[in-house]
């Protein structure tokens, strides 16, 4: 035991002189160094198996290393750099991500959802403050089970995969009562966290677009675009449980879109109902993959402190 203590207490005490010396590695070196520490510490356990339950080790570490390097190696510290390493282990140790990054990420027990936010900080640029707010939005729960299939068996995924069900709408307004153009305003003042909710690569176009069908205008709630998937997005804005005509009238302003906007290298027009309640019986009997129905879920905001209580 006290060898596996000397080793650990080495790659520290390298690590903490590169971090003095050469600023441009130091992330780098955060890591490997942490990952090399995590797998010492599940060797000194007696494997895998027993280190899941063995902490009186760490704290023994825990309590000897602050005693002689100071502060940093907590009991906490040094677990997630054992659970760094089984979550990294056979993989090269890159340092695109900061330690920060990854110990916000190790707090999740379940690796597919780790791996899930993990990709998301990669693709968007995530702050840890971001993270931890799509995190406690509890994004990856509101993905549906054939999506999250897909992401564990590596997959080629659509545009409705990853739309939130139920998206979450912040009731930053403290509305009372909320009706389409309530629920609308809403979504405008948060523009950003509502493009989240509905996945990558979707931008603003306008809202209330109008367009001239016949002799009549009428006004679709939200035009966006998707970049990733090339295609226009009509949305439309319900505060009851889906009904049979609102599929009508989405289909008719798609094929508008489809008709008078799109252009040859562009793919079909996609429609997103967004409602109060989904009904699935009638969403059984739609020929058209392209029509999407959601629901969605105020939530009252009071000191930008707030709770998706009603997710398990």
């Amino acid at each position: 035991m006290h060898s596996y203590y000397n080793q650990i207490k080495d790659i520290l005490i390298k690590n903490e002189v590169t971090k003095q010396i050469k600023n441009y590695s130091i992330n780098k070196s955060d890591l490997t160094s942490y990952y090399e520490v995590g797998k010492i510490l599940i060797e000194a356990q007696g494997g895998e198996e027993r280190a899941k339950y063995g902490n009186k080790l760490i704290k023994e570490y825990s309590s000897k290393l602050t005693n002689e390097l100071g502060k940093g190696y907590s009991e906490r510290s040094l677990k997630y750099m054992r659970k760094f390493y089984l979550y990294q282990k056979g993989q090269t140790v890159s340092a695109q991500l900061n330690w920060s990054i990854y110990v916000e990420l190790l707090s999740i027990d379940d690796f597919n959802k780790l791996e899930y936010y993990e990709n998301l900080v990669v693709n968007q640029n995530l702050s840890v403050r971001q993270l931890r707010e799509r995190i406690k939005n509890k994004e990856y729960e509101r993905l549906d089970d054939k999506t999250k299939e897909k992401l564990i068996k590596k997959e080629k995924t659509e545009v409705s995969d990853f739309i939130k069900d139920p998206i979450v709408i912040k009731n930053t307004l403290n509305y009372k009562d909320i009706n389409e153009y309530a629920l609308k305003k809403l979504i405008l003042e948060n523009l950003d966290d509502f493009l989240n909710e509905l996945g990558d690569g979707f931008t603003y176009i306008g809202n209330e677009y109008k367009i001239k069908i016949g002799n009549n205008y009428n006004y679709i709630d939200l035009l966006l675009y998707n970049i990733e998937f090339n295609s226009y997005v009509v949305i439309e804005l319900k505060v009851t449980k889906l009904k049979k005509e609102h599929l009508g009238q989405i289909e008719t302003y798609m094929n508008y879109i489809d008709i008078h906007k799109k252009n040859i290298n562009q793919g079909k027009t996609i429609g997103i109902i967004i409602c109060k309640e989904n009904n699935n019986y009638i969403m059984k009997y739609i020929s058209d993959p392209r029509i999407l129905s959601k629901s969605y879920k105020i939530v009252d905001i009071k000191k930008d402190n707030y709770q998706l209580s009603y997710l398990k």
